[in-house]
């Protein structure tokens, strides 16, 4: 039977070449990553598993073709961050500016909480209007901002760091 509704559903690793077509397009045209070089099906299989043991992984299915996906990855390394995460979401330039990111973080922020992490942060190369909507449609609060931490495209790129605080009164 053919899947023509769409659907948001856990990662597979056979997703790894379709979101990196979908990451690619955002290395390689805009300064949303500051990644430079597109990454490889392998290389995507690979970030997959490293993280998807710990934390969720989702993907926004239509027509069996992946539309978006969302994630969440450790905040840092060291073990008193724990309890804080970093989100990312992507959409095929394509599906953007019609509810799909929106859909795929209330699910990825959902099995956070679920998970019982505390924080969920979200890191935007600015200027970025629509991340910085989407985040605060959340109720994500930006905490900082460092002016020139990146260079891509010959220009200095600030990023700002939105933080949702989802278990308030834990541990």
């Amino acid at each position: 039977m053919v899947n023509i509704n769409p659907m948001i559903r856990a990662v597979k690793l056979e997703d790894a070449r379709e979101i990196a077509e979908i990451y690619n397009y955002y290395i390689l045209n805009s300064c949303v990553t500051f990644e430079e070089f597109a990454v490889c099906a392998e290389e995507m299989r690979g970030r997959i598993e490293a993280t998807n043991s710990k934390y969720p992984w989702l993907v926004f299915e239509k027509d069996e073709e992946i539309i978006g996906y969302a994630y969440a990855s450790a905040w840092k390394p060291r073990s008193a961050y724990k309890h804080a995460v970093e989100s990312t979401v992507y959409l095929k330039k394509e599906a953007t500016k019609n509810g799909i990111g929106s859909l795929l973080y209330a699910a990825l922020i959902s099995q956070l909480t679920d998970l019982g992490f505390h924080a969920v942060i979200g890191g935007i190369s600015l200027p970025n209007e629509a991340s910085v909507a989407l985040h605060e449609k959340f109720g994500f609060e930006k905490i900082a901002q460092f002016k020139e931490v990146g260079y891509k495209f010959k220009k200095w790129i600030d990023v700002g760091y939105w933080e949702l605080l989802i278990h308030k009164n834990s541990i």
